[in-house]
This record gives C-alpha cells, structure tokens and sequence, in this order.
C-alpha cells in the first residue's frame, strides 16, 4: 500500500480505474474525483472538475494544454497520464509551472508487439475480406489466387523507430523467417545486434523494405511523416502497418496511394480521430485494415498500467520521484 502524505490532496481522474488501481488510490488517502461514465470525458469537464486539484490522473484525451492547467491553479503539482506517448500533454508548461509528469513506458511493450503482429498478418492475409465472405454467406470461387495475401517469411521489413516496442516487434518477426529487419531512428541503437538488424536512412528504408512498420514517438519531425513523397518511394507490393500515433500519417495521402495500387495495403490501429468517423473514406477499403486502438488492450498490460499510473501520481502528491517520469 502507498500512502498519500497530504490528506487534503484532491485529484480528478478522468475515467474510471480497473479494481486493483482503484483501491490502491482510495487506500492511498487521497480525495478523488473519478469519472464513471463510459463516454470520453470532454475537455469542457476537465476545465470544470480540475479548478484546485493537486493532481491529475489523465489518459489520451483530451490534450492537457495551457488553458486546462491554468484552470487547474496553483494547487497542480503532478500529471500521470495512462499511456507512454505523452503528446496529448504541454510538457514545456508544464515544465515552467514545475508540475511533474509521469507515464508507463515499458508495461504496454509485449502487448502492443503482438497487437503488431496480428495487425501485420491480418493485412498481409487478407482476414478481413475472409470475415466479410463468411458473413454473406458468398460461395467461394474456382479461381486459384481467391483470397491470396502474401507472406512474411523471406521479407525485407522496415522498422521506423527501434524503441521498446520496435525491438519486440523485431524479435517475434524472426519467428516468420524474415529475410532482413531494416530499422531507421534518430542515431544507431545499440539492441539493434538482438535482432541482427541493419541501420539506414529513412528514403533506403521505404524503398527496399517490403513491410514497414511505424513504431515511433510523435514529435514534431514524425508529425505528418508518412505523406505522399513516402508513400511515392514504397514498393508497388508494400504493406504498410501503424501502431504508432496515428497523426504520423497523412491520411488523405494513405487513401490515395491505397486506391492508385502505389502500395499493397495498410494496417492500422491508430488513426486522426479516434474513431474515425463512420463514412470515412478509409473504412470503405477492403485494402485497409483498422482496429480501435487495441495496442495495449489485454487485460494484464491495462491493469498494471494504471496501477503504475497510480503509482506516479501518489509520488507526485508526495513531493518524491516518479517511478516513470517523463523527465
């Protein structure tokens, strides 16, 4: 059990907790505001529950930008958010009025790897067209290619940020027999020998892998990276898979490089917004799969997210170090 030291300390989180993170925050004595509905929590609430909270318990959205922490006061000393991206957050604000800021870097790692991967094999088998013929009960064709994905084994793959998460993508595509794991990042990474994987620049990447995968952070350099010139330089036969942040991707571009055959067929588990909106364009390709965001969604990773989350947010009450702070 952790304990709150200031009994008086208020904080508002957003939505509600899985059984283990919630007694671990009652019992901590904090006085929380949690939020029961389902629905996600508008930032019009957080500016009305946040006025004079110590803390703040967050997921992915709304964006804690300026006016949410102005509204917040003085009293705001931590903001733990439920994910390891910490986009949605005004770090630098946050810096300037010494909030601390915690996440859960590491928990969700497995769980989004292998989300990854049956994201990748779903694309690359075509188990959505499956599904579709099974429910209309179509009778299948004499033809010899019906249905025909391609494989993974013998690929060149194409990994766009070897963190945590591209790494452990890498490792469990050698079970597939790859021909070749190619990565591109900011600077060479050490752990790239685990998976005998070879660095290069962005451009050698789109054009001699035949699967690329985006694992990276967004940031203002990977903000909008996957545009027409990148989908330009894929191969003709490429499948592309994003598991990343879905605003890497310039989704008009995606659609156009879908439909003109430039590329083979896109995965996707993030997207701008989330959910997209029902006629979207995107939605009405049998060349393009999307999931809702289930990167970490296994009941083991959300529990002990929160809980770290939790975890974070107490320390930060304390005036002691974050378990994960995002700096």
């Amino acid at each position: 059990m952790i304990q709150c030291n200031k009994s008086n300390s208020r904080v508002l989180v957003t939505r509600d907790l899985p059984t283990e993170a919630k007694q671990l925050l009652l019992a901590s004595g904090v006085q929380a505001t949690i939020r029961y509905d389902e629905n996600k929590i508008s930032k019009e609430d957080v500016l009305q529950g946040i006025t004079g909270c110590h803390g703040l318990l967050c997921t992915l959205n709304p964006s804690i930008d300026k006016e949410i922490l102005d509204a917040a006061g003085p009293n705001l000393m931590t903001i733990s958010t439920v994910s390891v991206g910490f986009d949605h957050i005004d770090i630098e604000e946050c810096k300037r009025r010494n909030i601390t800021v915690g996440h859960t870097p590491g928990v969700l790692t497995n769980a989004v790897a292998e989300l990854t991967m049956g994201l990748l094999l779903a694309t690359a088998r075509r188990i959505r067209e499956a599904f579709d013929v099974i429910d209309s009960g179509e009778r299948c064709p004499r033809k010899v290619l019906w249905l025909c994905g391609t494989q993974l084994s013998r690929k060149t793959i194409g990994i766009v940020g070897l963190g945590r998460i591209g790494l452990a993508v890498a490792k469990r595509l050698h079970a597939f027999e790859v021909d070749k794991i190619l990565y591109t990042a900011l600077s060479e990474k050490s752990q790239a020998k685990e998976v005998d994987g070879e660095f290069v620049d962005f451009d050698a990447l789109l054009q001699q892998s035949d699967i690329v995968i985006v694992c990276c952070a967004l940031t203002s350099e990977t903000k909008g990276l996957f545009n027409k010139s990148a989908f330009a330089a894929m191969k003709n036969s490429a499948i592309f898979i994003n598991t990343s942040r879905g605003s890497v991707v310039n989704q008009e571009d995606l659609y156009e490089a879908l439909t003109s055959n430039q590329i083979r067929a896109a995965g996707l588990d993030v997207t701008t917004p989330e959910p997209l909106p029902t006629d979207h364009p995107l939605k009405k390709l049998k060349n393009c799969v999307i999931f809702p965001h289930l990167g970490s969604a296994t009941i083991e990773t959300r529990n002990e997210m929160w809980t770290t989350a939790v975890r974070n947010l107490i320390a930060g009450l304390n005036n002691e170090p974050l378990p994960c702070p995002v700096y």
